[in-house]
């Protein structure tokens, strides 16, 4: 869990519940600066689940709620809570409260890895303490001291000439906040580059970029540095999935994004992502989705 010292004041929420709605005009996900901060808005709740690759990020919720399933978890969260994603997995997201009168609005500060390591030896210069097994989200207590340093951000976008120089300083003591947090530890395997965390996200990497390719797990393994035992463990961690069903993950949702899209009908989505047999395309997309990918069609329609 990520701890928080008190929990945030309710005019503070509020506040920064202002500054996000006033940033994200209708409903959408909305870039707020060049370092990648994103607002994201809903006016209503949503039956279906939306299906993507979460990145490693802060996410603050200050009005409504949404919910993130994997492969094994299930998270609901709201103004009471902060979630940190630590990797790229797959993930089912559904907003769970919202309304035209009081959307959903959710505070996206995405987490670099490399930057994360240069803070990390400030924050632990005599080593990182030892941690629990790396996980892929973190969630917890909402901090009155993030939740103002967010409230900062907000004002020194709206107001301040020198937002380029100053915005990344705010984040900075975001990200040693969540660093010096009880989960700290854990948080930090996403940036220490001989962490287990770090290993497997390379191979993640690879299998992004490469989804459409065969590929043996110990090949898998010599990507990450690990022996094809250590790999195995730490990935299906972190992931909570095998790579074979990592990989077909990626490919079923690569495939729906064509399909959705118009981009390609079904039988050439299917080939397109690497499958050789649209049947088995479909009976597994069907798996992965709950519905078959003409029934998606047709909703869409």
């Amino acid at each position: 869990m990520i701890q928080a010292s008190n929990q945030p004041l309710k005019s503070d929420i509020e506040r920064l519940t202002k500054y996000l709605d006033r940033y994200a005009p209708r409903e959408g996900t909305f870039e707020l600066c060049p370092l990648g901060l994103q607002v994201v808005k809903a006016f209503k709740t949503s039956q279906k689940s939306s299906h993507t690759l979460s990145n490693p990020a802060l996410c603050i919720v200050t009005q409504g709620s949404k919910c993130v399933s994997t492969a094994d978890s299930f998270i609901e969260y709201n103004d009471n809570n902060m979630v940190v994603y630590a990797a790229e997995i797959p993930i089912h997201v559904r907003v769970t409260k919202a309304s035209v009168e009081e959307p959903m609005l959710c505070l996206v500060i995405p987490l670099d890895p490399q930057h994360l390591n240069e803070l990390i030896f400030k924050v632990f210069p005599h080593g990182v303490p030892k941690s629990q097994n790396a996980q892929a989200i973190y969630v917890g207590d909402s901090n009155t001291h993030i939740i103002k340093s967010a409230i900062r951000i907000m004002d020194t976008i709206q107001e301040d000439d020198s937002s380029e120089l100053l915005l990344p300083l705010i984040i900075d003591e975001i990200i040693i906040r969540l660093l010096k947090s009880e989960n700290g530890p854990a948080i930090a395997q996403i940036g220490i580059v001989d962490s287990n965390a770090h290993k497997v996200s390379k191979a993640i990497t690879w299998m992004k970029e490469n989804y459409k390719k065969s590929i043996k797990s110990e090949d898998l393994a010599k990507i990450a540095g690990m022996s094809l035992s250590s790999f195995h463990a730490h990935f299906k961690s972190i992931t909570s999935m095998s790579p074979l069903q990592f990989q077909k993950t990626l490919r079923l949702y690569e495939a729906k994004n064509l399909i959705m899209s118009r981009t390609m009908d079904i039988s050439n989505a299917a080939y397109e992502v690497g499958y050789a047999s649209t049947s088995q395309f479909s009976r597994e997309y069907s798996r992965c989705f709950g519905a078959s990918p003409t029934k998606d069609i047709l909703r869409a329609s």
